[in-house]
């Protein structure tokens, strides 16, 4: 099984802010953990806006080297146009950015692992995993 990790995901690794985390995110294979160009996106984000921003940027320049990092294509187009569309016929919207990575989980059939449950629950047939719990 293959998991995409969602930025909080991330930032409890880099930050090594749960041990039971760290314990599930160190027994599954390298190969098995992925991110999303989004997530990247948003761990960017941070470090621009850190108060230490060299550091972090290779903190985070050395996290990334070790993740397969997927793009948003097509495929996750498609998902993310009917993620939309249901999310607001239900009245029930999710964050922009929330939705491209349940898109990109979900036209790759990958699990997502997320602290950020409440949210992605309301996106129809993703797979979801918290290991901060």
């Amino acid at each position: 099984m293959s998991y995409l990790l969602d930025t909080n995901i991330c930032i409890y690794v880099l930050k090594e802010q749960s041990t039971k985390l760290k314990s599930k995110f160190y027994s599954v294979a390298s190969s098995d953990l992925l991110l999303s160009s989004i997530t990247v996106a948003e761990l960017e984000f941070g470090v621009a806006k850190s108060s230490q921003p060299g550091k972090n940027s290779e903190a985070l320049k050395n996290f990334l080297s070790e993740f397969k990092i997927i793009d948003f294509d097509s495929k996750a187009a498609q998902q993310y146009g009917l993620i939309r569309a249901s999310l607001e016929k239900q009245g029930t919207p999710i964050g922009a950015n929330d939705m491209l990575i349940a898109a990109i989980a979900k036209s790759n059939d990958l699990t997502l692992v997320t602290n950020n449950e409440r949210e992605f629950s309301r996106v129809e047939g993703l797979k979801i995993e918290n290991w901060a719990q």
